[in-house]
C-alpha cells in the first residue's frame, strides 16, 4: 500500500502547501482520498505530487469539520464520479470553543455524489467504516471545548459524526483516523491495527506539570498494543516529542509531502 500525504500542518517539501488540516491519498486495492482539508491545497499539492485525483475510487471524510471536509466540493470537481462518504451525522451543527462554526458547507448536503452511512459500510472487500457510537469508550477523552447544537441546544460534542477506515490488505491491519476525537487508546483499544495512521486530537494538551505526565502515561499504554502509529495534524509539535521519547520508533510524524509504503 502506497500512502501519500496531500496536506497537513507541516511540511517537507517547500515547493508544497500546508495548512491546519488533512487530506491523505491511499492507494492499495482501491485508491482513496481520505479527508480534503480545507480547501484547494490539497489539489494543488496533488498535482505536484503526481496524483491524479480523477483515479480515486471514493473520497471518505472521517469527520465534519471544516479542516477536513472543506476541500468536498474541489474533489467533486476534480473527480465527476467518484462517490464521498460521509457519516449521516457529518453536516451538524459543530462549533469550537469560541462559538465559532467549523462544521461542513451546508450547501452539498443531499447532493446525489454524497452518501451517508451508518455504523458500519463496506467499501469493498478488506476496505470498511465503522463509527464505533455503539462501543465502550473505555478510555477518557477531552473535547477541548468543541460542541454541537441540535434544536436550539448546544452540548459537548460525542463526535458520532466521526468514523474510522480499516483496510484489511495482505494479511496487515491499517487504520486510518482523521482526528480520533473519540479518544485515541479507545481507537486502538477497539481495532488493535498493525498499523494506525492519523491525528491524536491532543494539541491542546499542555507539555508541563500534570498534562505532560497525562502525555506520558498515554504513550506508554499505546506501547502496549502491537501497532506502529504514523501521526499527525492534530497531535500537536510539541506534544508529539513528549510522546515520542516514551514511544521511539513505534510513534512517527507525516507531514505534507511525506509517503509511506506499508
Amino acid at each position: 500500500m502506497r500512502i501519500r500525504v496531500l496536506t497537513e500542518n507541516t511540511y517537507i517539501r517547500p515547493d508544497l502547501k500546508s495548512e491546519h488540516g488533512l487530506s491523505i491519498y491511499i492507494e492499495g486495492e482501491k485508491k482513496i482520498l481520505f479527508d480534503a482539508g480545507q480547501g484547494t491545497t490539497f489539489a494543488e499539492n496533488a498535482k505536484l505530487m503526481d496524483v491524479n485525483l480523477k483515479e480515486a475510487d471514493c473520497m471518505v471524510l472521517s469527520h465534519g469539520h471544516y479542516d477536513h471536509g472543506g476541500g468536498i466540493s474541489c474533489f467533486m470537481e476534480e473527480n465527476r464520479e467518484a462517490p464521498v462518504y460521509v457519516s449521516k451525522y457529518a453536516f451538524g451543527e459543530h462549533y469550537n470553543a469560541e462559538d465559532k462554526y467549523i462544521g461542513l458547507d451546508k450547501s452539498l448536503e443531499g447532493s446525489s455524489r454524497i452518501i451517508t452511512v451508518e455504523d458500519e459500510y463496506k467499501l469493498a472487500d478488506g476496505y470498511t467504516l465503522y463509527s464505533c457510537n455503539d462501543r465502550e469508550r473505555r478510555f477518557p477523552s477531552k473535547e477541548f471545548g468543541l460542541t454541537v447544537k441540535k434544536d436550539g441546544k448546544t452540548a459537548p460534542d460525542q463526535f458520532l459524526h466521526e468514523q474510522y477506515l480499516l483496510v484489511e490488505e495482505n494479511g496487515k491491519k491499517i487504520l486510518f483516523s482523521g482526528c480520533s476525537h473519540k479518544g485515541i487508546l479507545n481507537i486502538v483499544d477497539w481495532f488493535k491495527p498493525d498499523v494506525l495512521v492519523g491525528g491524536f486530537h491532543l494539541m491542546w494538551l499542555g507539555t508541563e506539570g500534570e498534562e505532560k505526565e497525562q502525555l506520558k502515561q498515554m504513550a506508554a499504554d499505546l506501547l502496549k498494543y502491537d501497532t506502529v502509529y504514523y501521526t499527525c495534524h492534530c497531535t500537536g509539535a510539541e506534544q508529539y516529542l513528549v510522546m515520542k521519547e516514551i514511544m521511539g520508533s513505534s510513534l512517527k510524524y507525516i507531514a505534507t509531502g511525506a509517503e509511506l509504503l506499508l
